[in-house]
């Protein structure tokens, strides 16, 4: 799940998220949108107008990040009855995070060049439909695609929120405004455990698992018909005009991240073939070649996905390293869990649901109240949340070591993980992004969050096939238990934790 920031004069401050989904509108048009529905407030009228503008917009970013954990606790149902494999279940997690991280930055530049009303309408069309596709696919690999359908449409629809509430909102009004968008991420991560939990453990009209996605329909289609009427009309381009989309850039971006994501899911099930790595070391390649193909076309005056000028602006570097591990460590250690506590444990979908929701609240929590703790306490956060989120992490795996259910301990770990994720990522998001000048604040934020995604993507990857590794990924026991699978992964992830840890104590003495 991913953060999306507001795009401001000054640099932006971002709202904390729980899983850092979603992501913020890079580009945006120059000057307000002077539709005479949402413009300053003139009265209640105005106002009216201006709360279903944000009740639309909201309810579609909600319903974006709950899909991230809804088919997290949904999984191992999804591969008991469609007969999946651990690296088909890993897909079907992150094939979302895939489509969506890749097309983010553009899905912003569509709203730039076309209308944000006009793009997050579509996207909100394509989502709806894929999640329909998505809960009546028959195979594993037909769910896969219709997931990576579901992501693209997150792209179109979900940069759009914030470029929306910047361009109607403003003083007292946008600070509600956000603080409301804030805190419907927190949400989003706990609702979206329990009521994924809670559909799969229903089993409505016997649909199981394919209530997780068929939900999103009824949603999706009112949120088209209320968008329609609430949400502002496009206006005329006017000042500089819209950046350029980056094409190219986009087939490289793309290619280097399925390079090296889909050999690390399919190789550990066909004993790491020579091809795997083969096309791990491409990624490579097709990274250094995205680099060369940006600079060069930033030195053209063109718009490159990734300025590499952002690259190199004090502070990005390490906030890349801390974002990408932290989310990494986010999405790995819910992706196992899921899978210890479901098929080691014996653990219903509800159970599972209530169980992780104490991370997702502990996450919440820590995110909306940093910002306020005193300042003697802030130069340490970044460091002491990695620390929290090792201790926390190794302490799951103790807990939980002996294939029993934890007891208190157990929920130890999560709050301190939960706390220790919120830590390290707020706070490094807010520092890198406070540097940063406002003529760069687009790129910068595109490109964390960007960053964000792929840390998502690779956590489930790297971890799951860690997990799986050791257990059976098809269905055939492995040479480990459930419960020393996951306390190897424990161990590395608190291992990633620490390299965390220890950025931030340099940064700190620096």
């Amino acid at each position: 799940m991913t953060t999306t920031v507001p795009e401001s004069p000054q640099p932006p401050k971002p709202a904390p998220s729980p899983t850092p989904g979603p992501s913020k509108a890079p580009d945006t048009d120059n000057g307000p949108d002077n539709g005479p529905d949402v413009g300053p407030d003139n009265g209640s009228t105005a106002r009216a107008r201006r709360g279903r503008l944000l009740a639309v917009v909201l309810a579609a970013q909600f319903m974006a990040v709950l899909d991230v954990f809804i088919v997290n606790v949904a999984a191992p149902t999804v591969r008991t009855e469609l007969h999946a494999s651990g690296a088909a279940l890993q897909l079907v997690v992150a094939g979302y995070t895939i489509t969506y991280a890749v097309l983010l930055i553009t899905g912003a530049r569509l709203g730039d060049r076309h209308g944000h009303r006009r793009i997050i309408l579509t996207g909100l069309a394509a989502f709806t439909a894929a999640s329909l596709a998505c809960g009546l696919a028959r195979t594993s690999g037909q769910l896969i695609a219709f997931r990576m359908t579901q992501g693209a449409g997150a792209a179109l629809m979900i940069p759009q929120v914030l470029s929306l509430v910047q361009r109607h909102f403003s003083g007292e009004a946008r600070t509600r405004a956000l603080g409301a968008y804030a805190a419907v991420l927190a949400v989003g991560a706990a609702a979206g455990q329990v009521l994924g939990g809670l559909l799969v453990s229903a089993d409505l009209f016997g649909t199981g698992w394919r209530s997780v996605f068929l939900v999103n329909v009824p949603v999706g289609l009112a949120l088209l018909a209320l968008g329609g009427r609430a949400l502002p009309r496009d206006p005329a381009r006017t000042g500089r005009p819209a950046r350029a989309l980056d094409l190219p850039g986009l087939v490289l971006l793309g290619g280097a991240v399925s390079l090296l994501t889909v050999p690390l899911v399919l190789g550990q099930e066909q004993d790491w073939p020579l091809w795997s790595w083969l096309c791990m070391a491409a990624s490579v390649a097709v990274f250094v070649l995205l680099y060369v193909h940006e600079s060069a076309l930033a030195r053209r005056g063109g718009d490159p996905i990734v300025a590499p000028r952002v690259l190199r602006l004090p502070g990005i570097g390490t906030a890349v390293l801390r974002i990408l591990t932290v989310m990494a460590v986010n999405a790995g250690y819910l992706f196992v869990l899921t899978l210890h506590v479901q098929g080691g444990l014996g653990y219903s979908a509800l159970r599972a649901g209530l169980t992780f929701a104490t991370t997702a609240v502990s996450f919440g929590a820590v995110g909306l109240t940093w910002r306020r703790w005193p300042a003697r306490l802030q130069p340490a956060l970044i460091p002491a949340g990695f620390a929290l989120t090792a201790a926390g992490t190794l302490g799951t795996g103790l807990a939980l070591r002996h294939g029993t259910d934890g007891g208190i301990g157990l929920y130890a770990a999560f709050v301190t993980t939960g706390a220790g994720l919120a830590l390290g990522f707020g706070p490094t998001l807010t520092r890198a992004l406070a540097g940063v000048r406002p003529q760069d604040a687009a790129d910068a934020s595109g490109l964390l969050t960007t960053v964000t995604q792929l840390g998502q993507l690779v956590g489930v990857a790297a971890f799951g096939t860690l997990f799986l590794g050791r257990t059976g990924s098809t269905g055939t026991p492995g040479p480990y238990s459930s419960a020393d699978a996951l306390l190897t992964c424990a161990c590395a992830l608190a291992a990633a934790a620490v390299i965390g840890a220890v950025s931030g104590l340099v940064r700190l003495r620096r």
